[in-house]
């Protein structure tokens, strides 16, 4: 998997939640035309956003880009110790999938070169 700063001019979709996601392109229709996030009206319809990855002893950020027929992780990375340590905390160490919290996205940013 490639650098997050391979990913530096890609439109990342920083509200979608894995939820969303589920909603999107998993369940057709489920969606209002009038919610943030539009229904999917074909497979050239796609959306990149991070999750984060939190099953495992450490979480790590997932870039993925997904539409109607496939989700294709794009680039991972571990989150630093000091993070992944109070991204935990803010999740009651419940094991999950999780959207990036406000601290866990500026750590991406920088890595993407968007923060300096």
């Amino acid at each position: 998997m490639g650098s997050l700063r391979e990913y530096k001019h890609t439109d990342i979709d920083w509200n979608m939640t894995p939820e969303d996601a589920v909603t999107m392109y998993l369940e057709w229709g489920n969606n209002s035309w009038h919610a943030e996030h539009q229904p999917v009206r074909s497979k050239a319809d796609y959306s990149t956003y991070f999750v984060v990855y939190a099953w495992d002893e450490k979480p790590r950020a997932i870039l993925i880009r997904r539409n109607s027929e496939e989700a294709r992780e794009l680039a991972e990375l571990e989150l630093p110790n000091d993070i992944a340590k109070r991204f935990l905390e803010s999740v009651s160490h419940l094991k999950g999938v999780y959207p990036p919290n406000e601290e866990v996205r500026d750590w991406l940013e920088s890595e993407m070169g968007h923060i300096q």
